[in-house]
Formats: structure tokens, C-alpha cells, sequence
């Protein structure tokens, strides 16, 4: 069959209605009707979901959090069963047409969205299984957010160990990429609480793996940026939830001594949550940093005694914040502010994040190299954050640290106007000389960002893990047709 683009194509065994496909039928009609060029395309499987073609659906799959890189996709799909995900990813790898999965959309540099190929929607795949008594695991589907996940494990006193910051992301989307917040400093990443997977992968199989079963498989997929297999499915480790949490925000009057206390608690354990921001001052400069900890009250901890808790700290007492909050408040701390950012318009900004990890021992230069000429007009509407783990708590082989005891997450969430293309091209000059400043200290980047990377420099970010994901992507994925944005293959 020829695979040149023509203007034509046939659909064989559906119904469409406008621009969606679906079930069987004998009507034919053609791809092309969105306008784009087609391959003939001939004899698409039956679907319990839909596929989907119109304007605004394929608009959507164009763009993503980041509003930076535009890539129009041919179809979407939108699977009502696992079994669509293997059906069509079969019938990509017949046909030669590229496929990314998208969960919520929050990349910022268009590595889940795919030119003139298929888009696999995971929200649809989001059940979140049964618990019973003395569970320590949960399965879920991949396009589950992880606030949907949390939700229906409290009622059981349970709770995933480690979220990030914002937790309407999926499950699927995140471990994709590693998954790292306040509690990594005790945990690790969200990747290093998976038991099992669920996956199709680059060939249209379906398997479940895990460190036991298909471990090549498991260990290419977490924080694999989608290059081996799409995730369906996960089995994600729970522990025991507290009620209530005391949240601390405590005011720094310098970066050196900010840092420091950050590590200390990381060392000593005594907080659940460590995490920090640095904001500018009333000229513009950012020194201005906040160290933000948490502790865990019953029936995890015992109540929380600000006398132990901040014992040894040196931040400004005067500026001290402590409030109470029930354990899902303090989770979900977010909701208000991103409804205040998408009440203003700004959740629609372009994001041109920098997201670094920084070694221990030059954390603080390279930190304070950074800041020196940031301005408020770099950042925009977004924030400056960064806070450290032990190196040692994150054992995802594809998830790199650095080779001290401490790694510093890093990183600059920046906010500005989609149509300022100038300010855009600009920060992303400045996350590349950043990324570069950092590697030569032996640090790299987080995935979540937006740093122009070539294929050398993924060889380079994932070190001795790159053989495997090389010998994965040729083993699972042969016709290389998953996830061409991320621009690792």
C-alpha cells in the first residue's frame, strides 16, 4: 500500500457523523474532510470510543499548558476501552503515522502533541479500582487525575505518598515524567511508587509490567516521556493518611541561610513536606525567600509541636505563618489559585518554564547565578521555587539526579503573553544558557520545561540509562512511531 499523502482516503466499517467516527456501519467517508493531507487509510478497526476530527478538537490537541509549540494532529481518539488504544496504535504502525497519548494537556513544550498523526486522549481510561480492607495499593486508569485518585482512597485512610504541587494532572501524565513535590524528600518520585503498569506499547501490545514482570518494559516507561509505551493503567502504592496537617510558611532575609535550613530539614526528617519560593523584593530583585513545611498530625504523626518542629531554624520569627488545615486542603491548596489564574486570563499565558536539578555542593551558586539577572518581567505571572531531596530516594532509572547527596529541584514557572513571541524566544534562550550552566556543574533538567534540547543533549540527560531506553524504544516501539515531539529518537 502506498503511504504518499494524497487528498483522498477511504474509512471502511464506520459511521461518521460530521467529523466523528464511530461503530460499524457500511458508510464510507474520508479524513480529508478536515482538510489536511491524507495517506489512504483503509479499513480502521471498530472503536468503543470515538475518533474525532473537527476543528475544535484538533485545535486542542495543537496546543498545550505551554502555548508555545503548535503541532496539528490528524485525528483524536478518544477510547471507550483499552482495547481502542491497542486497536489504533495497530493501525498507526500499519499506516506509519505517529501517535502521542495526552492526559490533561499540561506540557509546556508540545512533547504530547504530534504532527499530521493520532492523538490518544486518556481521560477517558480514568476508573480508579475498588479498595479493600488492608489494601496498599490502588489501580487506577492512566487519564485518572490524581485529585480523583486521592478522593477515593481518604475514604479509606489512604493516600498516594508524593504529589506534585498541582494535582488536577493525571496519573499517566506524571509518571510519565517522574512526578516530584514536597514529599520526594521521603519518598522519592511518584515513578517510585508504582507496582505495576499497564501498557501498550510502540507495537500495539498490550502487557502489564512490573519490577518482576517484563522489568525492561516497566523501567522504560517510567519517566520514559511516553517513548516505549502508552500507559493505560497503574498500580500505585498508598500509605496511611494523616487528618490534619500543620502547613508553615517561614520567612529568609538571605538565600545561603534559606538553603541551608532546607537541607537541614531534609536530613533530620522531622517535616512530611519541604518545599520553598524566592520572590522579588520592592526593587525587583529575588531575595526574598520563603521556606514552606509541613508536618503530618494523627494518625500518621503526633500533633504537631511548633516548639520541636522549628527548633534550630534561623528564619525571621516575625514573619512566621502556621495554619491547621485538613490533610485533602492542604493537597488541593492550588484550586483557589489557578481559579484566580483562570479568572484572569492567565492560565492561557504562554509558559515557558525552566525546570532544573541541581547538585547539592553548587546548588546555592548556581541558584544565586541565576537570580542575579532575573527580573520580575522574566517571571511574569509565575513563580520562582526550589527545595532539595536526598539523590538517593529516587531510584527511577530514567528519572536522573545528580551524583551528590542532595539534588535541588530548581525551577522558574514563568507566565507571559502567547502573542509577546519575542519574550517567549528570548526566555527560552535564557532556559538553554541556564540548562547549559547547570550541566557543566553536573546537574540537568526536569522534563516539565521548556528548554530546546537535541537529540545529543537526551543521549547526554539520560546517561547510563540510555542504552536501555534505546534497546526499549527498538524493542517495543520498532517502527518508532510514539511520542515524536519530546525530539529524543
Amino acid at each position: 500500500m502506498s503511504h504518499t499523502p494524497s487528498r483522498r482516503s477511504v474509512l471502511r466499517g464506520f459511521t461518521v457523523t460530521g467529523a466523528v467516527v464511530t461503530g460499524f456501519a457500511t458508510t464510507t467517508r474520508s479524513w480529508a474532510t478536515t482538510g489536511s493531507p491524507d495517506p489512504d487509510l483503509v479499513g480502521l478497526p471498530p472503536l468503543d470510543g470515538t475518533l474525532v476530527m473537527d476543528e475544535a478538537s484538533l485545535t486542542a490537541a495543537a496546543d498545550d499548558y505551554g502555548h508555545i509549540v503548535h503541532r496539528r494532529p490528524r485525528a483524536v481518539l478518544r477510547p471507550g476501552s483499552v482495547q481502542d488504544v491497542v486497536a489504533m496504535v495497530r493501525f498507526c504502525n500499519e499506516h506509519r503515522l505517529k501517535v502521542a497519548p495526552r492526559g490533561q494537556g499540561h506540557a509546556t513544550y508540545g512533547g504530547g502533541q504530534v504532527e499530521d498523526g493520532l492523538v490518544i486522549e486518556t481521560a477517558t481510561l480514568a476508573a480508579i479500582g475498588a479498595l479493600s480492607p488492608g489494601a496498599t495499593t490502588v489501580t487506577v486508569g492512566a487519564g485518572a487525575r490524581w485529585s480523583e485518585v486521592t478522593k477515593a482512597t481518604l475514604v479509606h485512610g489512604l493516600t498516594p505518598p508524593v504529589f506534585t504541587d498541582y494535582i488536577e494532572l493525571s496519573v499517566g501524565g506524571t509518571l510519565s515524567v517522574g512526578g516530584l513535590g514536597g514529599q520526594s524528600q521521603r519518598y522519592g518520585a511518584q515513578t517510585d511508587n508504582v507496582t505495576e503498569l499497564q501498557v501498550v506499547t510502540g507495537a500495539g501490545e498490550f502487557v502489564r509490567c512490573s519490577p518482576a514482570r517484563r522489568p525492561d518494559l516497566f523501567h522504560a516507561v517510567l519517566a520514559g516521556l511516553g517513548q516505549v509505551a502508552v500507559v493505560v493503567g497503574a498500580t500505585l502504592r498508598l500509605v496511611a493518611a494523616p487528618e490534619t496537617v500543620r502547613h508553615y510558611l517561614l520567612p529568609y532575609d538571605d538565600l545561603e541561610t534559606f538553603l541551608d535550613d532546607q537541607r537541614t530539614l531534609v536530613r533530620d526528617g522531622r517535616f512530611d513536606y519541604v518545599e520553598g519560593q524566592i520572590s522579588a523584593d520592592a526593587d525587583g530583585n529575588f531575595r526574598v525567600p520563603t521556606l514552606e513545611a509541613v508536618a503530618y498530625g494523627p494518625p500518621v504523626g503526633p500533633a504537631p509541636d511548633d516548639t520541636v518542629l522549628l527548633r534550630g531554624l534561623r528564619h525571621n520569627t516575625a514573619g512566621v505563618q502556621a495554619s491547621d488545615l485538613a490533610y485533602y486542603d492542604f493537597i488541593d491548596r492550588l484550586a483557589p489559585v489557578v481559579a484566580a489564574l483562570k479568572e484572569a486570563g492567565i492560565w492561557a499565558y504562554a509558559h515557558p518554564w525552566l525546570n532544573l536539578l541541581l547538585p547539592g555542593e553548587s546548588a546555592g551558586s548556581l541558584i544565586a547565578a541565576e537570580l542575579a539577572d532575573l527580573t520580575p518581567a522574566d517571571v511574569g505571572a509565575g513563580l520562582v521555587l526550589t527545595y532539595p531531596f536526598p539523590s538517593d530516594r529516587l531510584s527511577t532509572a530514567l528519572l536522573p539526579t545528580t551524583d551528590d547527596e542532595l539534588t535541588h529541584l530548581f525551577a522558574i514557572l514563568r507566565a507571559t503573553p502567547p502573542a509577546d513571541t519575542a519574550t517567549v524566544d528570548r526566555l527560552l534562550a535564557a532556559n538553554r544558557a541556564a540548562y547549559e550552566a547547570v550541566a557543566a556543574a553536573g546537574g540537568t533538567q526536569y522534563p516539565v520545561g521548556s528548554i530546546p534540547f537535541t537529540r545529543a543533549d537526551w543521549r547526554t540527560h539520560f546517561g547510563a540509562a540510555w542504552p536501555q531506553l534505546k534497546e526499549a524504544k527498538r524493542r517495543y516501539d520498532p517502527r518508532g512511531v510514539l511520542v515524536p515531539g519530546q525530539g529524543i529518537f
